[in-house]
């Protein structure tokens, strides 16, 4: 299963360039577990090789975000914290989880939703505070868009760096694939077991 959810990271964004970026940040951002710290990098490898560009990518990256972001947010607004609760589990969204985001919300206002797109854990849970404090649906666009387009040009730019630099890592793996396979692999298994965990917690 792992695999075949890395090769289909892998084959989307390879075939579809910027749409295949774009759909992935929107599947992530809607909570389903497709951790944007394995995207972006790799879209940042292909923008080493010439296929892609680096502020397109991350313009990619933001957009999708956005639109996912919306999903949260409609959920949230529409179902509360109670629908959350109830069938969040199904997507690995966690007590912990949610209570992360509202402290952060609670604690910072309609700013939290610029500076959580550029945090781990918190920026993928931040939508759902967002749609049930029904904030402005512009501001919480404007502010979603900014963050991810910082935090997504961040990731892929260390994948442009790492891909720059494949030729000096070449004695450690024989080829590009199967060291991005390992490390989706790893991304997907941490946040998948992370999530397992404080579920059953």
């Amino acid at each position: 299963m792992l695999e075949y959810i890395a090769s289909f990271i892998t084959a989307l964004i390879g075939h579809l360039g910027y749409a295949g970026v774009a759909v992935l940040m929107a599947i992530e951002s809607a909570c389903i577990p497709l951790p944007s710290e394995v995207i972006m990098p790799f879209s940042g490898y292909l923008v080493s090789t010439g296929t892609l560009v680096l502020w397109l990518v991350a313009l990619a990256g933001a957009a999708g975000s956005v639109v996912g972001s919306l999903v949260a947010y409609a959920v949230g607004a529409w179902g509360g914290r109670p629908f959350i609760e109830r069938y969040g589990k199904y997507l690995l969204i966690s007590h912990h989880d949610l209570d992360l985001a509202d402290r952060w919300f609670a604690r910072h206002g309609d700013i939290t939703i610029l500076i959580g797109r550029m945090l781990p854990v918190v920026r993928t849970f931040i939508a759902f505070p967002a749609g049930v404090a029904r904030m402005s649906l512009w501001r919480f666009n404007l502010y979603t868009f900014v963050g991810s387009f910082i935090w997504c040009w961040a990731l892929a730019w260390i994948g442009l760096k790492l891909g720059e630099h494949w030729h000096s890592l070449g004695g450690w793996f024989h080829r590009f694939d199967e060291f991005i396979a390992v490390l989706l692999l790893a991304g997907i298994v941490w946040y998948v077991r992370r999530h397992l965990r404080l579920l059953r917690s």
